[in-house]
């Protein structure tokens, strides 16, 4: 077992003792982001565009990067930061998009339930990193958690991480770690998980697979958030935040950007420390700089 700092039990209590949506009724009108062209170019600029179903081919990925790469023939409008996709698809994903700036990302450790040992785990990662991943994001073993083997889901994160950022890879590999906050219920364990990732080595912290309701949600956001706020705090480490799930209209990702801005600052407002992961939200966002 790895060393870790969090007080698990105290983390929990620390924030089942906060009024989430007190909280986020306080946040300042000045934090807003407000819809102009601008604005919903930089929310463009920050999405993992995502296909994750039964049906994907290599020839629905191939579309898929092409939009992502050219959303649209507006003036200005730039590529996404990622496509995600599931790993048999990945290394088809990054030879698409090689040159553009767009990352390959994937979904690992058995997405979305997690749900085999970690030597399994470990293998769908090692696969993903030599079929060119920049991007891995692997989802927690909530039910571990929630039985309170804190250790069990810290280590597997560390040695996910470890194996992203190998001597032995070729270029270090990005981790979002999945917490599907849906499972974990109360501010309380999201905000304890939040911090178990972030200590076992998460580049960012994500909030929904997709696959279950509620997904991503203001108030798991801000839960999220306040734990990646309290570590730059404390180390002057920036941890990436990453909404996913759920997200459909331009008003709803510009209400995702305003809450970064208002907790963790306009710092955080690019892709190397914010994404929405979406699947419809791009034509929306498109659709609402056309009219």
């Amino acid at each position: 077992m790895n060393p870790f700092n969090t007080d698990v039990s105290k983390a929990i209590d620390f924030f089942d003792n906060i009024d989430v949506k007190a909280k986020l009724a306080e946040i300042t009108t000045d934090k807003k982001i407000i819809k102009n062209k601008d604005t919903v170019c930089n929310i463009i600029s920050l999405l993992d565009l995502t296909t994750l179903e039964g049906n994907d081919t290599f020839e629905k990925v191939k579309t898929l990067c092409d939009t992502a790469k050219t959303p649209s023939d507006i003036k200005g409008v730039p590529s996404v930061a990622a496509v995600c996709v599931y790993p048999r698809f990945v290394n088809w994903t990054s030879a698409q998009l090689k040159g553009t700036g767009v990352k390959a990302a994937t979904v690992s450790s058995y997405f979305p339930s997690g749900q085999v040992p970690l030597e399994l785990k470990l293998a769908e990662v090692q696969y993903c990193i030599d079929h060119d991943a920049d991007e891995i994001d692997m989802v927690i073993s909530r039910g571990e958690f929630l039985s309170g083997n804190y250790s069990f889901v810290f280590d597997e994160i560390f040695e996910i991480n470890k194996l992203c950022k190998s001597n032995s890879n070729t270029k270090s590999v990005h981790l979002k770690v999945i917490l599907e906050t849906g499972e974990l219920k109360s501010p309380g364990n999201i905000y304890a998980a939040s911090l178990l990732a972030i200590e076992g080595g998460a580049d960012f912290i994500k909030t929904s697979t997709g696959k279950i309701s509620p997904a991503a949600t203001l108030d798991a956001s801000y839960v999220m958030l306040c734990a990646v706020k309290e570590h730059f705090e404390k180390t002057g480490k920036k941890i990436g935040f990453k909404a996913a799930g759920g997200i459909r209209k331009t008003d709803e990702a510009l209400e995702y950007a305003s809450l970064v801005n208002a907790v963790c600052g306009k710092d955080w407002l690019n892709q190397d420390l914010f994404r929405i992961g979406a699947s419809s939200l791009l034509n929306d966002l498109v659709s609402s700089i056309s009219n």
